[in-house]
């Protein structure tokens, strides 16, 4: 089954308050609450849109896909691109613990990515 599931990236970027941001962003209060609560069965391509331009990202970042317990697919099968891991890595706290060297490795590992 296929699923909206904006907490992971809102957690990594740091946003607070997603109900404000995605009014922000310009989606409509009503429309923001439908979707952070999961009471969306019919997600607009625009809203996806804004939600992908405000966040940096793709609509596969947006989306989850858990099998449901009968269904076969095959390990090849794109659909499971979309599987969500389990482990819940934070990095804003994973970053908090590490020395100014490690963090100044990361940002030129980071810097060269860009680049390339």
């Amino acid at each position: 089954m296929l699923t909206l599931d904006l907490k992971p990236i809102f957690k990594e970027r740091a946003i607070e308050s997603p109900y404000t941001f995605l009014v922000k962003a310009g989606i409509s209060p009503q429309s923001a609450t439908k979707i952070l609560n999961s009471k969306t069965r019919i997600f607009r391509l625009d809203h996806i849109e804004i939600i992908c331009d405000k966040l940096n990202c793709t609509p596969n970042d947006l989306l989850s896909f858990t099998p449901k317990k009968d269904a076969k697919l095959a390990e090849t099968h794109s659909l499971n691109k979309l599987k969500r891991n389990k482990n819940n890595f934070q990095l804003q706290d994973t970053l908090k613990t590490m020395s100014l060297e490690q963090l100044t490795e990361i940002a030129n590992f980071i810097n060269k990515k860009r680049e390339e």
